[in-house]
């Protein structure tokens, strides 16, 4: 206990003594923290209410840009800077391994920074672990750190008088770090490595942090290491929702329409069906409008498409959706309808915040997708699992299943993306993931299409499949 409390002395008496000239060497250092602060804006939209613990002199938090912004700090000198900095913001003096203190903060907060301030820490479990009366099932948890590989060149950066000293830090890996969290009961959504070069040098700074650091096994020579968590389901509540919509996409599937709305379980109290027609050449949309009166019982409407494509009725449908719970059904049936409730309790449940089907876990049936189209998703699997840092096994699934309101939040920050996306799955995808939702996979057994045909072209969807992962490629990794 008395190293604890002397680790604890040197911490705020180095903290105290540095206050004067942190700013300067922010400054000194504009390369490193302008590239820092991006990626964070780029992780952590705006006004949203966010602490920030072990603040500084404030500059984080206000780049971030928040609705209600609170720093803490250990060191009463750096408390007192911020304030003068950032007078709109709420800075106070404190210990985050204190958890009466922690208890007074005025939470819950939508996000939480720890921004290097781990490797100063006495006790890391206990800071994290103090979070929990903080956060609600949507906080999400942001800590950055250096990497041990570069412990000797910042040592001697700091004796060459280029960066800030230090007192002797928590060497943590992204590892340590994940591993902390799930002690203490958070749940790691995803990590990421940037800045393999934290110095401009005249622009070759600026694309290599761009264009090379990202990939495989060069990203992890970066010096800064981040990862976003949520506090475990298993301890916080989920309010179990009462209705969903269900969206069936169709185009030229009149054969299947009956056989949908009569596979569709009853897997909550108010189950909406909801027709999107594509411009069928069948008689697709009257067996739709039979189906609503020989179905009285049941909830079903239909909306007729003003655009094309799957990506367009999805938009549209989901536009006019009623349900708390959103899910896509494809018309041609080859996911079975009977799955439906597995989808619905992993998002009530809080196990994951977007449900996504995968197709190409169990084995399918004969003729349900040609051997070219399987190693296509298998690879632009492994190519969006890379880019996005979330695990996916199959990006094309048609079932995915997602809350309302994360929906409308996905809809507001479209514009990021644009509405390019022909499928309807990566608008989703991307912006969940944007959104640093926890994605969870499902898998189904992927049955052969009893009615119609295909309406996949293996080349010219492959050639837009790899456009999206170009699109990808550009916002999120060469940012």
């Amino acid at each position: 206990m008395l190293n604890y409390q002397r680790r604890k002395e040197a911490i705020v008496s180095h903290a105290d003594k540095m206050a004067a000239s942190r700013d300067k060497w922010i400054d000194k250092n504009r390369f490193y923290y302008e590239d820092h602060y991006a990626y964070l804006r780029f992780s952590i939209p705006p006004n949203l209410k966010i602490l920030e613990i072990g603040c500084g002199t404030g500059n984080l938090l206000a780049e971030m840009r928040p609705r209600m912004g609170v720093g803490i700090d250990i060191s009463a000198k750096m408390i007192e800077r911020a304030r003068r900095n950032f007078p709109d913001l709420n800075f106070v003096h404190g210990d985050a391994e204190d958890a009466a203190f922690m208890a007074q903060l005025e939470g819950p907060f939508d996000i939480i920074i720890i921004s290097d301030t781990i490797g100063a820490l006495s006790d890391c479990q206990r800071v994290i672990t103090n979070l929990h009366p903080l956060c609600t099932p949507d906080t999400r948890l942001v800590i950055s750190y250096y990497s041990k590989l570069w412990e000797p060149i910042l040592k001697l950066a700091e004796l060459m008088g280029a960066k800030m000293p230090q007192p002797e830090q928590n060497w943590l890996s992204t590892d340590d770090i994940c591993n902390l969290l799930q002690l203490s009961r958070f749940e790691i959504i995803k990590s990421e490595w940037r800045q393999l070069l934290p110095k401009r040098f005249g622009g070759i700074g600026t694309f290599v942090n761009r264009y090379i650091a990202p990939w495989p096994l060069i990203c992890r020579l970066c010096l800064k290491n981040y990862v976003i968590a949520r506090i475990s389901p298993q301890i916080v509540s989920h309010p179990r929702p009462t209705s969903a919509t269900v969206l069936v996409p169709c185009r030229n599937e009149e054969g299947n329409i009956f056989s949908a709305i009569n596979r569709i379980p009853d897997f909550c109290d108010h189950i909406e069906i909801l027709f999107v027609e594509g411009g069928s050449s069948d008689s697709t949309l009257a067996t739709i409008k039979e189906s609503i009166a020989a179905f009285p019982d049941k909830t079903i409407r239909v909306l007729v498409q003003d655009g094309k494509g799957k990506g367009d009725a999805v938009r549209k449908g989901f536009s006019e959706a009623k349900g708390e719970v959103l899910m896509i059904l494809d018309a041609d049936l080859t996911m079975p309808p009977e799955d439906l409730p597995k989808y619905f309790d992993a998002l009530a449940s809080g196990q994951g915040e977007f449900i996504n089907g995968s197709r190409l876990v169990y084995p399918m049936e004969n003729d349900a997708m040609r051997f070219l189209n399987y190693l296509a998703n298998a690879l632009f699997s492994w190519m969006f699992t890379w880019i996005l840092n979330q695990r996916f096994t199959d990006t094309l699934c048609g079932t995915k299943v997602l809350y309302r309101r994360d929906y409308q939040l996905i809809s507001d920050n479209r514009s990021y993306f644009g509405d390019y996306d022909p499928f309807g799955d990566f608008d989703l995808i991307f912006g969940a993931v944007k959104l640093n939702k926890k994605v969870v996979e499902i898998p189904i057994r992927y049955a052969e299409r009893v009615y119609g045909t295909t309406q996949i072209s293996r080349f010219r969807h492959g050639w837009l499949l790899l456009k999206m992962v170009i699109q990808a490629y550009k916002k999120f990794k060469a940012i």
